[in-house]
């Protein structure tokens, strides 16, 4: 195995160059400038200069035929020349420079990389070894090859140097511009190799969203098939395997919700139609996933790769959450410590299930390696002791001369694991040309052997970081670097994450954390409102869950979805992050008002007793319980309504509860139908419905009316009987049906008489209405309806609205 793996390192890097040649002996277009390094103090740079009127030729360095020159080698330099001037340069050639030193300290390899124009620190012009042009005019560009031997060059011991190459005019009186590299000059082993874990991340923007099809097996949807592409072979996951397993004791990345979303997608799967982010998921608004071959055949190679060649697999939590918006913006948000803690333990189970490995877990890895007091606390409440940490956060003293172990110890029980500033730097964009990852390439080669020379008895630790969102043309060119410092007699040994992280703490090294978070990388943080919004999601989806009988089939996704919408991929891709939040939200919200009391208009409720129908509506495609429907009255001393009603639903149904109705008044009356959840916390559900009854006929008035009546007659009867008791009593009799009533007891008959013909006129028309109207006044409340005729109750009951709808 170990042969065939050196074979095929061998030929990808034989097959680069050789295309890198081809491409410049062919006349292929200028991408970049010749530009320096970075220092050691900050990132390297991967711009180059413009031309200046006085060096108004720009220089490249495409390729280096052997980026690790031997005894008696031959070096190859290929390149281009572009006229940037306003002028021709006439019989323009380019020459090499001899080296004018070793360089054999870092400060003095930053010096180099720092310079701009052509000054004689970068050598002296080597004779014999020019490549002729021809005229260049304004913006024309040529390429050009040049061969030296290290003998020519003068190079004997062992070192790093500096290989110049400038352009000249007919004049040659002084150089138009000049491009600069590295060129380790390496003879034999000497001392301890420095060994180095790099960094492979296997990451992806969420793309799995809450949503599923409504079928038993809940297919899943995507928010779009990206996926797919950089799946397959020639994509950037393709090829970010392909390219990893070649690499010995590799240290994979990878975050499980990517594992989780290539593994649906080795199924059917649907993915998210434009603009239905927020909507369930139907056929008509998803389209069928296409990658399902692809995943397959990627997860497998993935597979095969993190369980060979020595490698080590880190899981991130799930969905890589952003520790440190989390800890400048989220950081006491109820129910955040609970989600990061979970997030940690199902990102190892995950990654372990998916990918049948073991897998280290407990590694934080905030955003670009940066690191504060604060983001190291949310890490440790997330029970990560690990953390990734970018050297530029805890930069050592100038006065060190060497470069000592990654390996840290912070305090809490935390250890930090320091990457190298600077080899970090030269593999965190993206190197998409030929020139930029030679540069990359040269100049790795050239610090990490000066690092191995600076104590040669003492082997050191690093960490290589390269970008979370690691791309192909950057990939290769660390490849090449590696396997190139690593090389048979080469100064550099990949070890994995593991070794570095328990390797002996230098004591002169930096340890301290810094209490300030970079300024510019504030503004690309998941603000508070976003942050408050996820957690928001919470506590609606815990009240959707108390109500289904199947609460599996939306907390995992939900769940899921939740720690997604905090992923730190979403840095630097604000409208992206804000749509897959507001997805998840609307989608939740949906999902909610799914059970519902449909809105209801005004109804007619006749009679004092009646009964009021109010239906409830279920959506969705499971049964629902735990519910209770209260219709309540905002006036009960004129209608009053019964108990609540217990709701339960199957799926895509509805049902019309009963609710007895006793009325008193005449008139509307407001009322309101709300959900409720049951039990010891019961809280209104969903939105309350309001609606008006209008009550037309309470019956209990006509017995007022009678009962006056009656009341005035039983008084005549009376006062008739006392009457004639005293008539008996004086010896007066008179049987005479005619004068059974005085004169004076006639008249209290005619009053009694017209009292009750008087409250007859009074009342309203009706027998109903008159209950109405008399029920108003027994109760000593005004009646605020107005008596209306027999045919405008009729009308009015035969309207569109009809009780209990």
């Amino acid at each position: 195995m170990g042969e065939a793996r050196h074979g095929l390192t061998a030929y990808g890097r034989v097959g680069r160059a050789a295309r890198r040649l081809a491409a410049v002996l062919a006349g292929g277009t200028v991408l970049l400038s010749a530009a320096p390094y970075a220092t050691a103090a900050a990132p390297a740079r991967t711009g180059f200069p413009a031309a200046s009127p006085d060096y108004p030729a720009t220089v490249q360095i495409d390729s280096l035929s052997a980026p690790v020159a031997g005894d008696n080698a031959t070096v190859t330099v290929t390149g281009r020349v572009t006229n940037a001037g306003s002028s021709t340069v006439k019989a323009a050639h380019v020459v090499l420079r001899s080296p004018k030193e070793e360089l054999d300290t870092r400060s003095a390899i930053n010096l180099v990389a720092g310079r701009t124009g052509p000054t004689g620190k970068d050598g002296t012009v080597l004779a014999g070894h020019k490549a002729d042009l021809g005229d260049l005019a304004p913006g024309q560009s040529r390429a050009y090859t040049l061969q030296v031997s290290t003998a020519d060059l003068g190079l004997r011991t062992a070192g790093v140097y500096e290989l110049a190459v400038d352009v000249r005019d007919a004049d040659e009186d002084r150089p138009l511009g000049i491009a600069r590299t590295f060129l380790p000059f390496n003879t034999a082993p000497s001392g301890k190799q420095t060994r180095i874990a790099t960094l492979w991340p296997i990451t992806h923007a969420p793309e799995l969203v809450a949503q599923t099809m409504p079928d038993n097996d809940q297919m899943p949807v995507l928010r779009d098939d990206s996926l797919a592409t950089e799946l397959a072979p020639g994509g950037r996951l393709g090829k970010l395997v392909s390219i990893g397993q070649t690499l010995p004791n590799l240290t994979w990345v990878v975050d499980p919700d990517l594992l989780d979303t290539v593994y649906a997608m080795t199924k059917p799967y649907r993915v998210q139609k434009p603009g239905t982010a927020g909507e369930s998921a139907k056929d008509e608004n998803t389209v069928a996933g296409t990658g399902q071959n692809v995943a397959a055949a990627w997860l497998a190679q993935l597979r095969t790769a993190v369980a060979a060649n020595g490698s080590q697999v880190v899981a991130l939590p799930y969905a890589d959450p952003d520790l440190a918006s989390i800890a400048h913006n989220g950081n006491g948000l109820a129910g955040m410590d609970t989600a990061l803690r979970k997030a940690s333990t199902a990102g190892k189970v995950t990654a372990e299930g998916r990918l049948s490995v073991d897998v280290s877990g407990n590694v934080a890895w905030p955003f670009l390696g940066r690191l504060d007091q604060a983001t190291a606390g949310v890490a440790r409440t997330a029970g990560e002791d690990l953390v990734l940490v970018n050297g530029s956060s805890m930069p050592e003293s100038r006065s060190l001369s060497y470069t000592p172990n990654a390996v840290r110890p912070i305090g809490n029980g935390q250890t930090a694991v320091v990457a190298d500033p600077v080899l970090s730097s030269l593999f965190s964009g993206d190197l998409d040309s030929d020139q930029a990852q030679s540069l990359a390439q040269q100049r790795f080669l050239a610090e990490t052997m000066t690092i191995t020379q600076q104590r040669p008895d003492d082997q050191r630790s690093l960490l290589v970081m390269p970008s979370r969102t690691l791309t192909v043309g950057t990939a290769e060119a660390l490849a090449d670097a590696l396997h190139a410092a690593a090389q048979p007699n080469g100064w550099v040994a990949p070890t994995r994450l593991d070794a570095v992280a328990t390797a002996a703490a230098d004591p002169e090294a930096n340890g301290s954390v810094p209490g300030d978070y970079p300024g510019e990388l504030r503004g690309s943080e998941l603000s508070s409102a976003a942050l408050g919004s996820v957690m928001g999601v919470q506590t609606g989806l815990d009240q959707l869950l108390q109500i289904l009988t199947q609460p599996q089939r939306v907390r995992g996704p939900f769940n899921a979805a939740m720690v997604r919408s905090m992923s730190t991929q979403w840095r630097d891709h604000a409208e992206a992050s804000a749509a897959y939040r507001n997805g998840v939200r609307s989608y939740l919200d949906n999902l909610t008002a799914a059970v519902k009391v449909p809105a209801k208009s005004s109804i007619t409720l006749p009679g004092d007793n009646a009964i009021l129908l109010v239906s409830v509506k279920n959506d969705l495609n499971q049964a629902v319980g735990n519910l209770e429907l209260r219709v309540t009255s905002a006036q009960v001393n004129r209608l009053n309504v019964g108990q609540p009603a217990t709701v339960v639903l199957d799926g895509t149904t509805s049902r019309t509860f009963r609710f007895p109705a006793e009325a008193q008044v005449n008139g509307p009356v407001q009322m309101t139908a709300q959900l409720w959840t049951t039990g010891p916390n019961a809280q209104p559900y969903g939105q309350a419905v309001s609606f008006t009854v209008e009550v037309t006929s309470v019956a209990s008035g006509v017995m007022y009316v009678i009962g006056g009546g009656v009341v005035l007659m039983a008084l005549a009867g009376v006062r008739f009987s006392l009457q004639r008791k005293k008539r008996s009593a004086a010896g007066e009799v008179d049987l005479d049906p005619e004068r059974l009533l005085e004169p004076e007891d006639a008249e209290a008959g005619a009053d009694a008489a017209a009292a009750a013909d008087s409250t007859a006129e009074t009342a309203p028309g009706t027998a109903e209405e008159a209950v109405g109207a008399a029920g108003a006044e027994g109760v000593g409340e005004p009646s605020d309806s107005t008596p209306e005729s027999a045919s405008d109750a009729r009308d009015r009951a035969t309207g569109d609205e009809k009780v209990g709808h």
